[in-house]
């Protein structure tokens, strides 16, 4: 028995010795083959995701004409990749004051000038978080040897915030040209030198005048979901069939309009999903059949506006605007709904400051149809009034103080036009409103905002056709008796059948 448990402490410590041997090998192949094949700094490195996932701005070469070697493909590829992490590590470090991936980036020289830059912020507590939005290259010259590049960044927007102490002290946009100079090291481009070669203030005011179309005040609609497809209209496949019972219904009773919502992190972010968005052109095809216009908003359940997020947002939004700009049922672009609910916890300037630059980025993509903002409320309603091209707010409180409200808001914008984008009421009888609700209560609620609106000449549009079995936790949070009165907004009950309600409707 002594003699078994010898060979099997023997035969254990000769297995040890060759699993350690063979890990120690297995560590040295992975550290050549990563010397040796040019590996992907992000997946162990600073940056620990892809770049697109935190950086996408509008890049391109205008040309590849160049004295010097002949630009290869995958070089030039390679070269814009470097270029891009570089820009964004070094926004990373100047925001967090950690000069962390620098030396990744930059060759000695560049990185010490950085690092420099950097302890003199972090000493007077002074941080600088920036952006570019675009990159538009030119390739000046590339060395025979293909260790050296140089080419020219031309009218780069860039965004900056600086602040204090943790507190914004100052945001501005410059418009600046640049001239780059990459070395290849160790399988990678550095860059050398980042040189100014031309810089001005951008006053950020809109580059394509506001437009008016006559359209908007015939608008009479919903905000639209299907019955069994609350919040979720494109996570799956479109019910024709429920879609044309609808589309029919609403067209028959005087209604031309729809708005529909685009989920900015289901739908893909920056990288949008081709099977959403060819569901989307396909409803917009069904709309369009029934003489229904359609009004996109584009970032539902998005909050976060930070600059580092900028050209995310810009690479969904171009996306979707460039997908459909020219479809004959677009009515226009609402950007974010309700996006003043995001004021206090988001800042109410940094949330401004994403809308306006996302108005100027739809003009260029878009700049035939109009652009509005869904705001919550008719006081919120005068922000950014003359960047739009129309006014948007929602109503949910008493029928009897809308009229003072629209007074309001009418003095303050002029002849801009206006549209109700949102307004309805909840049929919800239960211990969440001390049994308050019916549905009496709600047709009444809609026959008086109805007299309002034809009294101030507003157009509306309504929330919603129908009521909905489930609601997800994204809208109002798990707290059952939030969401029980979410379910009942609608003109259609669950089963099909009609609350007194839909009398809006049928007078319309």
């Amino acid at each position: 028995m002594t003699r078994w448990n010898k060979q099997v402490y023997r035969a254990t410590l000769l297995l040890s010795f060759i699993g350690v041997n063979a890990l120690i090998l297995m560590g040295i192949g992975a550290v050549l083959g990563y010397l040796n094949t040019g590996a992907e700094r992000s997946s162990i490195l600073h940056l620990g995701v892809a770049l697109e996932q935190v950086y996408l701005p509008d890049t391109g070469w205008d040309t590849l004409d160049n004295e010097g070697r002949k630009m290869e493909e995958q070089t030039l590829d390679d070269i814009e990749d470097d270029f891009l992490r570089a820009w964004y590590v070094r926004s990373v470090a100047l925001k967090n004051n950690d000069p962390l991936g620098l030396d990744d980036y930059y060759t000695e020289s560049m990185r010490n000038n950085l690092k420099s830059l950097i302890r003199i912020n972090s000493a007077n507590n002074i941080s600088i978080s920036s952006t570019a939005l675009n990159h538009k290259l030119h390739l000046d010259f590339y060395s025979a040897d293909g260790k050296l590049v140089s080419f020219t960044d031309s009218m780069v927007t860039e965004v900056h915030e600086v602040y204090t102490a943790g507190e914004l002290v100052n945001r501005y946009r410059d418009i600046t040209s640049y001239r780059v100079i990459m070395l290849l090291e160790d399988g990678f481009w550095r860059i050398r030198h980042l040189m100014t070669l031309d810089h001005q203030l951008d006053p950020n005011k809109p580059e394509i005048p506001a437009v008016k179309f006559k359209d908007i005040a015939d608008i009479r609609g919903a905000n639209y979901y299907p019955s069994a497809q609350a919040w979720c209209l494109f996570d799956q496949e479109l019910d024709q069939s429920a879609l044309n019972e609808d589309f029919e219904l609403l067209r028959s009773n005087g209604q031309n309009t729809l708005r529909v919502f685009i989920p900015f992190s289901s739908f893909g972010k920056a990288e949008i999903s081709k099977v959403k968005l060819e569901r989307l052109i396909d409803f917009m095809d069904l709309a369009g059949q029934y003489n229904l216009q359609v009004l996109v908003t584009l970032f539902d359940f998005y909050g976060n506006y930070d600059l580092p997020d900028w050209t995310l947002t810009h690479r969904h939004a171009e996306g979707i605007v460039r997908a459909l700009r020219d479809h004959p049922a677009l009515l226009g672009w609402d950007i974010k709904n309700e996006p003043d609910l995001d004021f206090e916890s988001r800042g109410k300037e940094r949330v401004l400051a994403w809308l306006k630059e996302m108005i100027k980025q739809l003009k260029t993509w878009d700049p035939n149809h109009p652009v509005t903002i869904g705001w919550s409320n008719p006081k919120d309603a005068l922000e950014l009034h003359k960047e739009v091209d129309f006014i948007s707010f929602h109503y949910y409180h008493d029928p009897a103080d809308f009229t003072n409200a629209i007074k309001v808001l009418k003095k303050n914008v002029g002849d801009k036009e206006i549209l109700l984008e949102e307004f309805g009421y909840s049929s919800y009888s239960g211990y969440a409103n001390m049994w308050s609700g019916s549905e009496a209560k709600q047709k009444e609620y809609f026959m008086e905002m109805k007299s309002a609106l034809i009294a101030q000449e507003i157009p509306a549009l309504f929330w919603t056709l129908h009521d909905f079995e489930e609601i997800p936790n994204v809208v109002v949070g798990r707290l059952p008796w939030r969401k029980a009165r979410q379910k009942y907004f609608g003109f259609i009950r669950s089963d099909g059948s009609k609350k007194p309600a839909f009398d809006y409707l049928n007078n319309n």
